[in-house]
């Protein structure tokens, strides 16, 4: 009697150790999730925006998914159709965060909205352009050649034409290194597409005598 008495607990506790085992099983692999999140948060961080991997991922195939709905026409118009894409892909991937990113954005709704007035107005008034003063010409007039040079940067730059020169290095510091990502990304696409077209024509090719 002793034995089967003692027996019991064993039994019982075999019958909960199965709920038990799947409990720290579910427990241990949201413990290993989050760990692995946490890592990959890290070397995102650690490395800069535009230099990461899953980053340059995700503005390809946002790219991929615009050149798609590209009307390509003649050669001049594709290859401008082609840049606006990737420049417009490259300021919603920014999402907006930067003064270049919503240059960007905002100059595709200037480019339509001209359009549609364009069609409407036939003969425009001519308005007396005045001349714009710059800034750099009212502050230091002695440094000729670096208002030069900062001029030169704020057109290279969207949206700080006419922006002081802390603001133009703060946005080129973010803008030079997402063109380098547009461009690994449409180097690496133009590569695929070579390389598909070039496997493609080789099997369609007939064989030799």
């Amino acid at each position: 009697m002793a034995s089967s008495s003692s027996s019991s607990p064993s039994s019982s506790s075999m019958i909960s150790n199965p709920v038990a085992s799947t409990d720290r099983s579910r427990d241990a692999k949201r413990r290993r999730k989050k760990k692995a999140q946490l890592r990959q948060q890290q070397e995102d961080q650690s490395q800069p925006k535009w230099k990461s991997q899953a980053q340059q991922q995700i503005y390809s195939s946002k790219l991929r998914q615009a050149l798609a709905r590209v009307n390509l026409g003649s050669a001049p118009r594709r290859g401008k159709a082609v840049r606006e894409a990737a420049d417009r892909v490259l300021a919603v991937a920014a999402k907006g965060r930067t003064r270049w990113s919503r240059a960007i954005l905002t100059n595709r709704l200037k480019l339509k909205f001209t359009k549609h007035k364009r069609q409407r107005v036939t003969t425009p008034p001519t308005r007396s352009k005045k001349p714009r003063v710059s800034v750099y010409r009212l502050k230091g007039k002695g440094s000729p050649g670096v208002q030069r040079k900062v001029r030169f940067l704020g057109r290279l730059v969207p949206g700080c034409r006419k922006e002081p020169l802390p603001v133009i290095l703060e946005e080129a510091i973010d803008y030079i290194p997402a063109l380098e990502m547009q461009v690994r990304s449409m180097t690496a696409l133009v590569n695929l597409l070579s390389g598909s077209s070039s496997s493609s024509s080789s099997s369609s090719a007939p064989p030799s005598s």
